[in-house]
């Protein structure tokens, strides 16, 4: 069965089980905000859940269905920050031994994070390839070598079903508002695709009409190519970006069998766009945003100089928010004023 005709009972049955060790963030407006973008703005912090982003939902999910034996042996991945701290709280609840492989360059927030839950943590060195490689060759090494279980950081089935759980958590909030009708859009940050499809999953399965929109990063639009050319594509060379968790190389497989038939599109957002989006969430609903969590953020709030056509009613995911203070004081320092 596809994934993308997950039963809505399904569906609701992930979401209980995430919701037992999650927290439920909240979904936020603000007048100022939809002043800025044009348009009606709902905000899901989910920088705000445990570890500060989505991430725990499908890691959990994940090791709850590990055979007894993997669960015993322990698990191995690689991940630039925040599945790593996803993960390690996960297999701290579950008791599942937990290692993970980090690029040299990743936050040292997200390294003390990931090791304060009690994970082991091994550093690759870089060598000219996509650091995204070189983390997955040596996180296989590992496995193939302490015989454990290797989770790949959004290509599955398990962690895509655990992400959709935040789309269900969005669908039965938006009956909360006085204004209960569905949004028009929902912008998601997209890396490898796994929380877009888990949302996607969410979404088809409670019958909502709302579009699904992807947001990547300037130099990452893997997933807009893909979805142009009818299959994954690759990003050729290394860009620059600030949104070190959007930096996958290709979309994975399992999202994008998902995001292939559920996707309305995939649009980019620049540096100085997803700057600007840290500087409006802190000063206006107090968010303290990453960059790849405030990507779309900055995607909604570029919609109206950009000519994008979202709707009116759109809703925001703000994934994560794991920064240091002083890097975050430094980029808002420096991010354009409204």
């Amino acid at each position: 069965m596809s994934l993308l005709n997950t039963p809505v009972a399904k569906t609701n049955e992930v979401f209980e089980t995430v919701r037992a060790i999650s927290r439920e963030t909240p979904l936020l407006t603000s007048a100022a905000l939809d002043d800025l973008a044009g348009l009606k703005l709902f905000v899901k912090a989910e920088s705000l859940q445990h570890t500060g982003s989505f991430k725990l939902r499908g890691a959990f999910y994940r090791l709850k269905n590990l055979a007894p034996a993997e669960r015993r042996n322990g698990v191995v991945a690689y991940s630039s920050g925040n599945f790593a701290q996803g993960l390690a709280r996960a297999g701290k609840i579950l008791g599942v031994p937990v290692t993970i492989v980090m690029p040299h360059d990743v936050p040292l927030t997200k390294v003390a994070g990931t090791r304060q839950y009690g994970a082991q943590v091994v550093f690759t060195k870089p060598d000219g390839r996509p650091r995204e490689v070189v983390a997955a060759e040596t996180a296989a090494n590992l496995a193939e070598s302490g015989q454990l279980a290797l989770l790949h950081p959004f290509d599955d089935e398990d962690l895509v079903l655990g992400h959709s759980s935040l789309g269900t958590e969005i669908l039965q909030q938006l009956k909360t508002f006085e204004d209960a009708r569905p949004l028009d859009t929902l912008l998601v940050p997209a890396g490898g695709g796994g929380l877009a499809a888990g949302i996607a999953v969410a979404l088809r399965a409670h019958g909502s009409t709302t579009r699904l929109i992807a947001v990547e990063p300037v130099g990452y639009d893997d997933l807009a190519r893909s979805l142009a050319a009818g299959e994954r594509q690759r990003n050729a060379n290394a860009s620059s970006t600030l949104c070190d968790g959007l930096q996958a190389v290709s979309p994975g497989a399992v999202p994008f069998s998902v995001l292939q038939q559920s996707l309305s599109g995939a649009i980019h957002v620049s540096d100085q766009e997803v700057t600007f989006a840290m500087r409006a969430a802190v000063e206006h609903i107090k968010l303290v945003l990453e960059p790849s969590g405030a990507s779309a953020l900055a995607a909604a709030l570029a919609a109206k100089t950009r000519g994008l056509e979202l709707g009116k009613r759109v809703g925001v995911v703000c994934s994560g928010g794991n920064i240091s203070a002083d890097y975050f004081a430094k980029l808002v320092a420096e991010a354009p004023r409204h």
